[in-house]
Order: structure tokens, then sequence, then C-alpha cells
């Protein structure tokens, strides 16, 4: 794509935005920025930005500025604007910051989506790539926007760009063209942007738009709704899961790639949580092979990746029992495989922003691990009402007090989960400052445990010192004269 000369409007600056915005510049873009927040609110790469030729617009963004633009760049968390509809029935096109990337982007691409996991297969497999000794660039939803990827040593025929993609940035999207296309699963979430899950489904099979009969398309075996999805379109269509090409067997991971080589490591390698986090293994040791990653790269990485912050992390032990922060757990699906990726009964707590599914999926898995639920959030009423029958829920108005509740029920053994089901935008900042703070709070409920031990302790020298001034001579013994 030619762009010198042509005016962009950039909305949205945070990480994805500003990278975008850099990236137009360096290539001779004209480039407005606009965000609604003010200028001490914004991070300190937009003065960059502004050194660089862009101009800068705050507040609400004018109708005028957006249909002077001959392309509107959204960020992916911005949701449909009457501004932006009006700039585009004058004929301005709207694009995602990813659309922006891939004009430019040369390298093999990995594409990873899906309700849960993506993150943590999209981490596995920038590892196996780094462990094989190819320039790798690992990002897109996760951290790192793909704007980055342009001018990076990943950027190479020889390199690799593994990216990870969320609904959102497909609704914007066209040129996307993956050597390999990953959908992990699909299951109710961000009803409350996309209306139903049909049409989040439609959204999350855009992975496989582009492919063709030399690429290929990973989807989990047995599953209906992401076969159906990578049938339609046109890549080589692999499995991973019982009956697939890349399966659990007895003690090990075992994988046969495009090449119809196996590979195998030991299951008992995995630093990584949980059934889902072995299916996540297959997905990412598949999709390595089909971009002919060695077997070597593949063993290291999975027996050194230790997992990601906010997913299944264990962030205290405190008298016995564990604290397991899955803030990332955002919706029903994630909450689900965290329960169910307990290995001891526990206390849950969960609650935040509703994203218009149904928690009864989540039914079996608190009744088998699940001995009490600590609510926070504006979806504490509805989550009570689908899950107080099966044990007991409580209600609290901070996380804060929730973990003290939790921590307060739990025995010796046993475990408190944050596993919200929800997102965090009611009473945080996003799901890593409710994560950070459950630790937090995890972690105080161990200085609150020793001080009631020391206070303990404090008192019962105290009545010892008190019993034995009580014998001395010429002190009436305890219980009165007669020593009753």
């Amino acid at each position: 794509m030619e762009v010198v000369g042509r005016k962009f409007a950039v909305l949205g600056l945070a990480r994805s935005g500003i990278a975008c915005a850099r990236l137009l510049l360096a290539r001779g873009a004209r480039v407005t920025v606009l965000d609604v927040k003010p200028r001490e609110a914004l991070p300190p790469g937009v003065d960059e930005l502004e050194r660089a030729g862009a101009r800068v617009v705050l507040g609400p963004h004018p109708v005028a500025e957006l249909k002077a633009a001959e392309f509107i760049v959204i960020s992916p968390g911005i949701p449909d604007l009457p501004q932006v509809e009006a700039a585009e029935g004058a004929g301005v096109k709207v694009l995602a910051e990813i659309e922006v990337a891939l004009w430019w982007l040369r390298a093999p691409i990995v594409a990873v989506t899906g309700t849960n996991g993506k993150s943590t297969v999209t981490s596995l497999l920038g590892e196996m790539g780094r462990r094989a000794g190819r320039p790798t660039f690992a990002g897109a939803n996760l951290g790192t926007p793909l704007s980055d990827a342009v001018d990076s040593p990943a950027n190479a025929p020889d390199g690799l760009v593994v990216a990870e993609l969320s609904s959102f940035q497909f609704e914007r999207t066209a040129s996307l063209r993956p050597r390999v296309a990953v959908l992990l699963n699909v299951t109710d979430d961000h009803l409350d942007r996309h209306g139903t899950f049909e049409a989040y489904a439609e959204l999350k099979g855009r992975v496989f738009d582009g492919q063709t009969a030399g690429d290929f398309a990973i989807v989990p075996a047995g599953d209906a709704v992401c076969e159906d999805l990578a049938r339609r379109r046109k890549g080589r269509v692999l499995r991973f899961g019982p009956g697939g090409n890349a399966f659990v067997d007895g003690g090990d991971l075992a994988v046969r790639g495009p090449d119809g080589e196996e590979v195998r490591v030991p299951r008992s390698v995995l630093r990584i949580r949980g059934g889902h986090n072995e299916d996540n293994a297959l997905a990412a040791m598949l999709a390595a092979r089909c971009v002919g990653l060695p077997a070597a790269a593949l063993r290291e990485a999975l027996a050194t990746f230790a997992g990601l912050p906010h997913r299944m992390q264990l962030v205290a032990e405190v008298g016995g029992v564990a604290f397991y922060d899955d803030s990332k757990a955002t919706n029903v699906g994630a909450a689900l495989r965290a329960i169910e990726g307990l290995d001891r009964r526990g206390v849950l707590v969960a609650g935040g922003r509703e994203k218009g599914g149904s928690y009864a999926p989540l039914r079996d898995a608190v009744r088998a691990h699940i001995k009490r639920i600590v609510l926070i959030g504006e979806a504490r009423a509805n989550m009570k009402a689908q899950l107080g029958d099966l044990v007991p829920c409580d209600e609290a108005d901070t996380l804060e007090d929730a973990v003290r509740l939790a921590a307060a029920a739990a025995e010796p053994g046993e475990a408190v989960l944050l596993a919200p089901a929800c997102s965090s935008w009611d009473m945080f900042r996003d799901y890593v400052e409710r994560g950070d703070r459950f630790a937090a709070a995890a972690k105080a409920t161990g200085n609150i445990r020793e001080r009631e031990v020391r206070a303990k302790d404090a008192k019962g020298e105290t009545n010892a010192k008190s019993a034995k001034e009580a014998g001395k001579p010429g002190q009436p013994p305890a219980g009165g004269p007669d020593g009753r």
C-alpha cells in the first residue's frame, strides 16, 4: 500500500493507536491522531508523534475532521461511534490497526484466535520460534501492537510473526493471509458488542479468510463449530485433541506434523497447570510444526514456559491455603476451565461487568470443585441467582473484602480462586489491575493471620505469667482462699 501524502485519522491513543500512527508517519502519510482524553491523561508516546508531524486533536471527535480523512484507523476497544458512521457513510474507509500493519508484513504469519487460551498459545509459539533461532515477533492483541512487527527483524522470509487476534480486530480487517490459522475454541463472549453467538463465531472464523490450499487451519478435534468455520474456507484442516494430529498419548504429548514426522514431549515437563493447558500445548506444537520449527525447540519451550501473569497463577500460600489469580478469566468459558483445573476444593471469587451470556455452564464445575462463592461487581446479583442454589454465596463491595471473606472460609489444603467470568471495567482499569489487587489482598491475609497468631501467643504468655504470679508465696491460689 502506497500511503505517501494520504490522509489518515487514527482514533484512540493507547498502544495500538500510537504504534499505527508511528508506522504511517514513517512511511510518509499525513496523520491526525484523536482521543477523547485530556493531554495529561495520554501516554508519553503522543509527544513523539507530534514531533514526527502528527496533528493531535483531543476531546469529542469532530465529524468534519473524520470526513476530511481518506482512512480512519480505529482501536479495537472503541465501539461504534456516530461520528465514524457518518464519515464512513461519506466514503471514508474504516480500518483496524492490524489491517494497516498487514500491508507491510512479509514474514510467515501464525494467527491465533479463540475465546480462551490464545495468549498462552501465542506466547508458547513465540518461545518456540526463539528457541529455534528464528527472528520472532509475538504480539498483536497480546501486548505489543502488530504495527511494531513491521520494522522488526521478524519481518523477513526467514522470520516468524505470531499474532494473537480478537474478535474486535476482525471487524475491520481484510488483508489477513496467515500461513497457519489457529482457532482454539468459541464460547459465549462479547455478546454485549456482537449481539449473538453466531455473529461472534463468524468473526472468529475470519481468521481462515484469505488462506489457500497450501495453508493450514488448526481447530480442536470434535468441535463442530470450529470445524465448520474452517472447512468453509480453503486451508488444509488439522486438528488437536483426541483422534487429531496432536494428541495426548499416555504420558506424552504427541504431534504428527504435515511432513508425517512424529514429535513427543513428556507431559510431566509442562509447567502450566490443567488439562486446558495441555490442549494449548498441543495446538502450539501443531502450529509450530506447520511452520517448520524443530522438535528440540518445542521441547525446550514447553519445559521452560511457566505461564502468563493472571492466568491460573499461584500468587500466595497462607496457612495451607493456595491463592490462584486467573483474572484473565473474563468470560464463562475461561472461568470454567480455571475451576476445572483446580486440584483441590476451593472458594471462588467471581463477578464484574457482564458480557451477555449465561452462567449455567459453570454449574457442574462449581458443584464438583467449589464450596463457597464470594461475588463482586455489577454481575453479583445475577450470578447469585444462577449459582446460589449450589453453594453458599456471599457478596462483597470491594475485592479486598471478597478476599478476606474467601480466606476465612477456606481450610488448609483448599484454595481461593479468582476467576471472575466477567470483564473488570465496572471496578478496575483492566484485568491486570484486578489481578494485582487480588494478589496484594491475598498476601495481606498472611500478614493478618501472622498478627493474629502473635496476638494469640502474646495473650498466652500473659495468661501464663498471671498464673505463675498467682502461685507465688503470700499470694492466694487461683480460685479463692480455699483453692476452689
